[in-house]
C-alpha cells in the first residue's frame, strides 16, 4: 500500500512537470534546427572547397614532379657530355706533354741560342 502509493504519486508528478520539460525542450531543438542547418551547409562548402583544393594541390604535384624529372634528365645529359668532353680533353693533355717530353728529347740542344745567332 503506502510504497504503491508514493510511487504512483511521484509517476503523477512526473506526468504533471515531464509533458512540460518535453514540450519546452521540443521547442528549444526546433529553434535550433535553422542554426544546425546553417551549419551544416557552410560545413559541406568547406569540404567542396577541401575537394577542390586537394585536387588542385594533386595536380601541382604532379606537375612538379614532371618538371624535375625532366630537370633531372638534362642535367644526367649535361653531366654525361662533361665527363665525355673532360675525357677527351685528358687525354689530349696527356698526348701533349709525351710529345712535349718527347720534343725536348729528341731535340736537347738543337733550339740552343747562341751569341752568334
Amino acid at each position: 500500500g503506502e510504497k504503491e502509493k508514493e510511487l504512483y504519486d511521484k509517476f503523477m508528478c512526473w506526468c504533471k512537470t515531464g509533458g512540460s520539460d518535453l514540450t519546452a525542450s521540443i521547442e528549444a531543438a526546433k529553434e535550433k534546427v535553422p542554426s544546425v542547418l546553417a551549419e551544416i551547409e557552410a560545413s559541406e562548402g568547406k569540404i567542396a572547397q577541401a575537394k577542390e583544393d586537394l585536387k588542385a594541390a594533386t595536380a601541382e604535384r604532379v606537375a612538379a614532379k614532371a618538371a624535375m624529372e625532366e630537370a633531372t634528365a638534362v642535367r644526367e645529359k649535361e653531366a654525361a657530355a662533361f665527363a665525355a668532353e673532360k675525357a677527351e680533353d685528358d687525354a689530349n693533355i696527356a698526348a701533349m706533354q709525351k710529345a712535349i717530353a718527347a720534343l725536348e728529347r729528341g731535340m736537347a740542344g738543337g733550339f740552343l741560342q747562341t751569341a752568334t745567332a
